[in-house]
């Protein structure tokens, strides 16, 4: 199956970001990196945007990654069964339809829609749309959102306690997920939503869209708590925002299932390499910056989302998706016979 895509293979945004390295603010792809606003810990320095906002910082005590490690269960086991009970949801749904749909066309027959509705043409629209795209569109508008929220000065306070993940925090758990959705820079927020556009069309049509979406936000929570780790027993603090574990979970998933995948450079689209080298490629990038203790990216954060994704490609989908049928055969029996 021949998925060529024009991309900079999630490390655009390393590129482009480079570009702007004297601009005064985000300079990186997860971490806050900043001219001002600096808070010091021991021979580190965090630096903001917001001088005026305080960050908790300091020694974060091992015994602290536990309930972090807990949350990321508890919520990934929680994805996932949600994604299989949708999935049951919507195939009931779909043979309803299909059982009453004589009764259906006389239903319209009888009380057509009024033509040129506004409301029909949208419906009309969003239902000729790939399941891709209609997955796609609202994980962005997330993030749009959010990004935008990033832009009112009376929210910043709240975005720095829940949409910045940091271990060192009074708050760690929920900020593992809504950071995955937070974006300050706006080429940071075009860069990744450009790649999760460009592989989930592949990864949605091989998972289908419930089992992508568990995957998505489960890698999200997966990668930034690899990123608490690495940041606790390294001792180095640092704020964590962007959706670039998760969708490193999604290329990961698509470059293992599809090695032999022709890829490309957005710049140099002449230029092409199976999809196979191009993850073994980021992931030893990534590795290198992890060693050698690079600041510039959350480099356990990517390394995290592409295991998890390479993970859930060789043993996830056949030891533990494979294995619903006693959850749905429970919620079947919970939800009780259709009704006629």
């Amino acid at each position: 199956m021949a998925l060529r895509r024009m991309i900079c293979l999630g490390e655009i945004s390393q590129f482009c970001q480079r570009k702007i390295v004297q601009n005064k603010f985000l300079k990186t792809a997860r971490n806050f990196k900043r001219s001002r606003g600096e808070t010091k810990v021991g021979n580190e320095t965090i630096q903001t945007p917001f001088p005026n906002l305080p960050v908790t910082t300091g020694p974060v005590p091992l015994t602290k990654l536990w309930k972090p490690l807990g949350f990321t269960i508890v919520f990934s086991s929680s994805c996932f069964a949600g994604a299989a009970i949708w999935q049951y949801e919507n195939m009931r749904s779909h043979a309803l339809r299909m059982m009453k749909k004589p009764i259906g066309w006389f239903q319209r027959k009888l009380s057509p829609y009024k033509s040129g509705s506004i409301r029909r043409e949208v419906n009309a629209w969003w239902n000729g749309l790939p399941q891709s795209e209609r997955l796609f569109i609202p994980i962005c508008a997330a993030n749009v959102l959010v990004f935008l929220a990033w832009r009112i000065p009376r929210f910043q306070p709240t975005m720095l306690k829940y949409f910045c993940s940091n271990p060192a925090s009074h708050i760690i758990c929920w900020p593992m997920l809504l950071s995955t959705f937070s974006h300050y820079s706006g080429l940071h927020i075009l860069a990744n939503m450009f790649v999760l556009h460009s592989f989930s069309s592949g990864a949605v049509d091989r998972m289908g869209k419930e089992q992508f979406l568990g995957l998505y936000l489960s890698a999200g929570v997966i990668s930034s708590f690899t990123s608490y780790v690495y940041k606790v027993f390294s001792n180095q603090p640092g704020l964590s925002l962007g959706a670039s574990g998760a969708i490193m979970a999604i290329l990961g998933y698509v470059c293992t299932q599809y090695p032999d995948t022709k890829l490309g450079i957005i710049f140099l689209p002449f230029f092409t390499f199976p999809a196979e080298t191009a993850i073994k490629f980021i992931v030893g990038f990534d590795l290198v910056g992890l060693i050698m203790g690079w600041k510039i990216f959350d480099h356990a954060a990517h390394l995290g989302g592409a295991a998890c994704g390479i993970a859930w490609c060789y043993w996830g989908n056949e030891y533990i998706w494979q294995k619903r049928e006693g959850l749905l055969h429970h919620w079947h029996n919970l939800r009780g016979a259709p009704q006629k």
